[in-house]
């Protein structure tokens, strides 16, 4: 292990110097390991890391933990109503339980609460360099890299440090993706993409019109029924809305009963339509388009309160745009519009700024990596991405066993080569391999998973390189 203070930061007398490729002068941290962010994936990746033996650097742009979660941030998404989709027991890490005391869908500001709690508790801060941005991370000799930071802001000297591995954390819902329509750059209106959404106090009196059908743009058009003298909802297409509780339960918790017992896909799509008709009936009835797929060929919307607000008059639905004019909108059947606000709730593209795109397969620069279980790039063994998943339910237990079978590869690598050697053919054959079943080919499903079947192939990676 490369030598560091009690704190965990490098000691620049104790580190030998060396050169990157284009001369620069640079810190070599020997086998210590480098994460980028230090939101709910990065936390798990110091702490799996460190469990393993192996030291640490993170780097976090920000001055606190919590990634997206912490409302603080330049680059959260979160607004003041945001809670969790999936509850508490499909969303904590496996080996950290939230309180019993906190609610089914617990708030941001809770959630926040929980990462400092974790940090503290396994005593991750010391290894974290707050208000530090990543510039670029590049190959090294050796299977090691390069990584370039400085102050966030661009502030001071930029410092490059060696290590042996890296694990890519900066989250994936922070690059906001803006739709192109005709007319949009002379609209006179207000335009704002979601994630400058912070409080209801935007929407107050005005005439609304949210565009997108993802649980964010869900969650504001239903809070501009409140607080809108008008709310119109676009989407392209019709879509499934689960409600948040199916027989007085989480539904994703009545979701992965059906999974443990391995229910055919179709039998869960017919539970699933069943259900609805007992409940909501038929939404084209609400003028809710008629869904073009069938339920989890696309995410499910969570949200219990959409159709209830659309069958108040609340919010109406209508139509993708087809352009836009100085002081209106004329909406794909000819109708027009006039809205003061236009809120894009489009969702967002994952960006790795700091890193060329042909390290991840993606040459033609589209942002849609090619990896193994969504983390395992080939070619590059030492490098990991955590956290790079849109599941069914929550996320942070699948990129704590990410970061878990990261940690075990690079003992092999040291312990058992043979094995770590199988492993990288692996990631060579199966990159871009899919753990969704049959889901729409849209950015907004690129890193959709199932969680049981995604957990399942975890398990089997990490058999097969301990040998089990």
């Amino acid at each position: 292990m490369s030598t560091s203070t009690d704190q965990g930061r490098p000691d620049p007398d104790a580190i030998p110097s060396a050169q990157s490729r284009d001369g620069r002068s640079l810190s070599d941290r020997g086998d210590t390991v480098c994460v980028i962010g230090a939101g709910a994936s990065g936390l798990t990746a110091i702490k799996n890391l460190r469990e393993h033996g192996f030291g640490v650097d993170c780097y976090e742009r920000e001055t606190g933990v919590g990634g997206a979660w912490n409302w603080r941030h330049d680059r959260s998404p979160v607004y003041a109503s945001t809670h969790l989709i999936s509850s508490k027991p499909f969303t904590q890490f496996p080996d950290f339980p939230m309180p019993d005391s906190w609610p089914d869908y617990p708030h941001h500001g809770q959630l926040l609460s929980y990462f400092e709690r974790y940090a503290d508790h396994f005593d991750l801060r010391s290894h974290i360099w707050f208000g530090t941005e990543v510039v670029r991370v590049e190959p090294a000799p050796g299977e090691r890299w390069d990584v370039t930071t400085r102050s966030t802001g661009g502030y001071g000297p930029e410092r490059t440090s060696r290590y042996a591995a890296v694990v890519i954390a900066n989250g994936h819902n922070w690059s906001p993706k803006l739709p192109r329509y005709e007319g949009l750059e002379e609209f006179r209106g207000e335009i704002m993409h979601a994630s400058s959404y912070k409080d209801p106090a935007q929407l107050r009196g005005k005439r609304v019109l949210v565009v997108g059908a993802g649980n964010t743009g869900c969650d504001i058009a239903v809070e501009a029924a409140q607080q809108a003298s008008r709310c119109w909802h676009s989407t392209r297409r019709g879509y499934w809305y689960a409600p948040k509780y199916v027989l007085g339960r989480p539904a994703d918790q009545i979701n992965d009963a059906l999974l443990s017992l391995r229910v055919p896909l179709r039998v869960r799509q017919w539970l699933y339509h069943w259900t609805m008709r007992l409940t909501v009936g038929n939404l084209t009835r609400f003028g809710l388009p008629k869904p073009d797929h069938r339920v989890y060929e696309t995410h499910p919307i969570a949200n219990s309160q959409l159709v209830y607000y659309v069958g108040h008059g609340g919010i109406d639905p209508v139509p993708d745009i087809a352009r836009f004019q100085p002081y209106a909108v004329e909406l794909a059947d000819g109708r027009e519009i006039d809205p003061e606000l236009v809120i894009f709730a489009t969702g967002y593209l994952p960006r790795f700024e700091f890193l060329d795109a042909s390290v991840f397969g993606d040459s033609a620069g589209t942002g849609r990596p090619t990896l193994w279980l969504n983390a395992f790039t080939p070619g590059h063994p030492t490098l990991a991405v955590a956290g790079l998943v849109q599941p069914d339910s929550g996320l942070f237990t699948l990129s704590h066993w990410q970061t878990v079978l990261f940690a075990r590869l690079l003992l092999a690598r040291r312990d058992r080569p043979e094995r770590a050697a199988a492993f990288a053919q692996r990631v060579r054959d199966r990159a871009g391999e899919r753990y969704a079943g049959q889901v729409k080919d849209s950015s907004r499903h690129w890193f959709e998973v199932g969680h049981a079947d995604y957990l399942r192939a975890v398990q089997r990676a990490l058999h097969d390189l301990e040998g089990k």
